[in-house]
């Protein structure tokens, strides 16, 4: 039995897991970090006798090692059952356009009205060039996603926690209605990380996350990650990235296990100083309103205490009473906070949906869907509650 086997086996803590599952000595040397195999090709036993990897697009030992942690992260798999796994993609726009080609023309989608600007982007500016339609619904009523289902409905996308407005949908509820209606469920959970949040426990079939956030955790890495405990499933979507080829890299595959390392470390603090900037900038007298699934009066506060293990997360969006430009100038006064798209690093980041991350939105999908032009989206890093508190202090005046 190897340590990633030993490791699995006795159902140890997720932190221990995110350190020893497949990181696996080096037999060779004794390394205690494996080598990265940056070959693109390798040698066949016989003409037709095909060896564990034969082309890198098509397997990777590292690839295959950071696909065995997350397999087991995001409870892919367990000891009982091993017919799922896990898929590590060039970018995270790569893995979801990948559960995306599991439909086919004139296959209906439907996603929550909370959702990341590039996954608006990709149901409605390229998705519907192969007739796939999209139908945005509020991901925390499961009563309306039910309601939008038609007979050619074959995917319910949402997100763990809403981007930019930090709704929380109920994920069992939401994975009852895909199995009663035999529709495939699937979810981006990268504001959750799977340190907080394992949608596959929760009857989810497929779990998504854009490792260039909080997995890889450095601001130095593009990628994207599925995972699923349907064989089939798993299966299909892993056709469809080798007959793609979007895949990750070897060295992007090493950074995000090594981000892996320290991910529950990371994420824990960084929902703590986030909480605090909530409870602080809710006093604010300049600030609206704070969306933060932490607070008492976020209208899924309870929900998310029964689906976060323990934190609700690193990101946090706050509104001003104020106009795009007047917010703009916030946004471009912080010296602490970066003005930069992105998030889940140790630095902190600051952005405006409206002019950024969700700028790809139609505009009166912007006002139906509540990115309003004084919303600001903060990602939480590891500096100092005071430093960040006062940075955010000077720049909203």
């Amino acid at each position: 039995m190897s340590e990633g086997d030993s490791v699995r086996s006795r159902k140890t803590r997720f932190c221990t897991r995110a350190i020893h599952v497949g990181n696996d000595l080096d037999p060779q040397t004794g390394a205690v970090v494996p080598p990265v195999h940056f070959a693109s090709t390798f040698r066949q036993p016989g003409a037709g006798q095909w060896g564990e990897f034969d082309y890198s697009r098509s397997g990777n030992p590292t690839r295959g090692r950071l696909e065995t942690t997350l397999a087991n992260l995001d409870s892919a798999v367990d000891d009982e059952s091993s017919g799922g796994g896990a898929l590590a993609f060039s970018t995270g726009m790569a893995a979801i356009h990948a559960v995306t080609m599991l439909l086919r023309s004139g296959d209906h989608v439907i996603a929550g009205s909370d959702l990341y600007g590039g996954a608006y982007r990709l149901l409605h500016k390229i998705c519907d060039r192969s007739g796939i339609t999209p139908t945005l619904v509020d991901a925390t009523d499961p009563a309306a996603i039910e309601a939008a289902i038609k007979p050619e409905t074959k995917l319910i996308w949402v997100e763990s926690i809403g981007n930019p407005q930090m709704t929380v949908p109920d994920l069992a509820a939401i994975a009852a209605i895909g199995r009663r209606r035999q529709v495939i469920t699937a979810v981006d959970n990268t504001f959750g990380t799977p340190a907080l949040c394992r949608p596959l426990e929760f009857g989810f079939d497929i779990v998504m996350h854009s490792a260039t956030k909080y997995l890889g955790g450095h601001s130095d890495v593009l990628g994207g990650t599925l995972a699923t405990g349907r064989e089939d499933l798993y299966r299909e979507l892993a056709y469809v990235q080798n007959a793609t080829g979007a895949v990750m890299d070897p060295m992007s595959c090493f950074l995000v296990a090594r981000g892996l390392k320290t991910l529950d470390l990371r994420v824990r603090r960084q929902s703590e100083t986030a909480m605090r900037l909530a409870v602080w900038l809710s006093q604010h007298p300049r600030v609206a309103r704070v969306l933060y699934p932490g607070l008492e009066h976020h209208p899924q506060h309870d929900l998310a205490r029964s689906q976060f293990d323990g934190a609700f997360g690193g990101m946090l969006t706050f509104e001003l009473d104020a106009s795009l430009e007047t917010t703009a100038k916030v946004c471009e006064s912080t010296q602490l906070f970066h003005l930069a798209v992105s998030l889940g690093a140790v630095e902190s980041l600051i952005e405006q949906p409206a002019t950024m991350s969700h700028a790809s939105y139609d505009a009166a999908d912007r006002a139906k869907f509540g990115v309003t032009d004084g919303l600001i989206r903060l990602s939480v890093g590891l500096e100092s509650f005071d430093d960040l508190r006062d940075d955010l202090n000077e720049a909203i005046g």
